[in-house]
């Protein structure tokens, strides 16, 4: 089972929020998924960025590979 941790769309159209999940690289963008470990809007101005960084640390760890959206927030947020 590949494990990634990548953005789930929600919100609005043409009003995105975005969720930071951890999933099954199989399963479809906005589909089931394993753990929520943070959020990310881009709507507001700075853009608003919360993750728990024990939950991703923990991912990681575990072997989790991040999409290069999800590790570019994390490396803003301190993670990694």
């Amino acid at each position: 089972m590949a494990v990634k941790m990548r953005l789930k769309r929600m919100g609005a159209k043409k009003s995105p929020f975005y969720r930071v999940v951890v999933a099954d690289s199989r399963y479809p963008r906005d589909g089931r998924f394993i753990e929520e470990i943070g959020y990310y809007n881009p709507n507001t101005n700075p853009s608003e960025i919360k993750i728990d960084a024990e939950k991703a640390r923990e991912w990681l760890r575990k072997g989790a590979q991040p999409t290069d959206t999800v590790r570019a927030l994390l490396k803003k947020n301190g993670v990694l």
